[in-house]
């Protein structure tokens, strides 16, 4: 055997993703709130870039001063920003609105609160150690090593903050948190506490029959309490912001009813506008005698004319394949949820010619704004089950059956997963009762036995 080293020319062929190509892509997937943020940044790398709104005069730039630094400073080159004062730029302020936290909302009226200074450092601490939905993480004892008192003084400090908006906040557990509601409105009893303490996940599962047996009630009574408990609210704080802010769905298309005809466009306000430097020409001329200065202002007139194509692409591209989940969900915008068929990428990106992944990249993170309301595109993307027809309904659109089914049963008598199996049947729809119970537990729907009321 002959060991040794040769070399071997081959031809082959195989995909090469340019940095370019690879932009197309990454800007195609982006959010639009993602997408602006990116923009921000380019126009400010990029001086052959500027805002194609923006009317202010651009000022001439020290081309050679700044090729020769490697970190710029943004408030040189302010002239390429997005201006906050033009109420069509898209600006991060326009997309986040500032919420009022839990810890804002406790602060506040721990303030309005006469108490010791002392107390109030240590109603401070406590509240910095409850969670967005309301609850202390911290036990007493630890509190209490931390800010140096006693537990008791610590208890008493939490006994007021429980009194507080909204009602149950401060609780450890939940039920406390459901004995600090019920004693706000004046509906605790010793038997309503005496359940929530010893029995609370035995009414959780609807025993009731086995809790009416231990304590001697009846089963209506028992009800009664299951009702009345399902009335609180078991995470009190969630009412309130996290600070995070909100991000706002801008929609990348719009569907319109016109005069009874659904039409399709896109919104152009969605997408940043973008031009070469109305000054590119005089740049040019200021660098025609120093060869690194005009490589330099020919590298970043080709990335600002890739990156208003790739933008532009991507605009096309949502558009079409908009367009193309519009023609196969027609029935759904016009009538409802029970109308959405089911829909593959394969089927669209067959249908325009593209690969599935650039149908993927597409739909996630973009939206469409209907009559119907708001939706992501990709929420139009489902598999489904065949029809003794022989065609096809969504298993959204089988959902929507079975939510409408449950809705008007008789809560004394509730369907079971194979009695909702047969009245599907009876539609022509071919279902197991095991897939009837996946898509009602997936609903957040009980099982027929902890739906029934006595």
């Amino acid at each position: 055997m002959k060991l040794g080293y040769d070399l071997v020319i081959e031809q082959a062929q195989k995909l090469s993703l340019t940095p370019e190509l690879i932009q197309s892509i990454q800007i195609l997937q982006l959010s639009n709130y993602d997408l602006i943020e990116y923009v921000k940044s380019e126009l400010v790398e990029n001086p052959i870039l500027e805002n194609a709104k923006s009317l202010d005069e651009t000022q001439p730039i020290d081309l050679q001063e700044k090729l020769r630094e490697s970190d710029y400073e943004a408030e040189r080159f302010r002239q390429f920003e997005y201006s906050a004062d033009d109420e069509e730029d898209h600006t991060y302020e326009q997309y986040v609105s500032r919420e009022e936290t839990l810890t804002d909302h406790l602060l506040l009226q721990l303030s309005l609160c006469s108490i010791k200074s002392d107390e109030a450092a240590i109603g401070r601490y406590i509240i910095e150690a409850i969670d967005d939905n309301g609850y202390l993480t911290m036990s007493l004892d630890e509190i209490a090593e931390a800010v140096g008192f006693d537990s008791e003084t610590v208890e008493k400090v939490l006994d007021i903050i429980q009194n507080f908006d909204p009602v149950g906040v401060g609780a450890r557990d939940l039920r406390e948190c459901l004995i600090i509601q019920l004693s706000a409105r004046g509906l605790l009893t010793e038997e309503i506490e005496y359940v929530i303490i010893n029995m609370l996940e035995e009414l959780a599962d609807k025993k009731f029959s086995a809790i009416s047996r231990k304590l001697g009630y009846k089963k209506e009574e028992v009800q009664a309490i299951f009702d009345l408990i399902k009335s609180l609210d078991p995470k009190p704080g969630r009412a309130f912001g996290t600070g995070k802010g909100t991000n706002y769905i801008v929609p990348d298309v719009v569907l319109e009813n016109i005069h009874g005809e659904l039409e399709l466009s896109s919104n152009y306000k969605s997408t940043p506008k973008l031009r070469v430097s109305s000054y590119y020409d005089q740049l040019v001329q200021a660098a025609a005698d120093d060869a690194d200065l005009k490589k330099y202002i020919n590298d970043k007139f080709n990335s600002a004319v890739w990156l208003i194509k790739s933008i532009e692409q991507r605009r096309k591209t949502i558009y079409d394949v908009s367009e193309a989940i519009f023609r196969h969900q027609e029935e759904f915008f016009r009538k409802g949820e029970k109308y959405l068929k089911p829909l593959t990428l394969k089927q669209i990106a067959d249908e325009l010619g593209i690969h599935e992944s650039t149908v993927s990249r597409t739909i996630n993170g973009k939206y469409i704004q209907s009559p119907r309301g708001i939706y992501e595109l990709k929420y139009f993307f489902s598999t489904g089950l065949s029809t003794g027809g022989g065609g096809s309904v969504s298993s959204s659109s089988i959902k929507s059956m079975i939510k409408d089914i449950i809705k008007n049963e008789d809560e004394k008598k509730p369907y079971s997963d194979q009695e909702i199996a047969d009245m599907l049947k009876e539609k022509d729809i071919e279902i197991s009762r095991r897939t009837v119970a996946k898509y009602r537990e997936g609903l957040g729907i009980l099982s027929s036995s902890k739906r029934k009321r006595f």
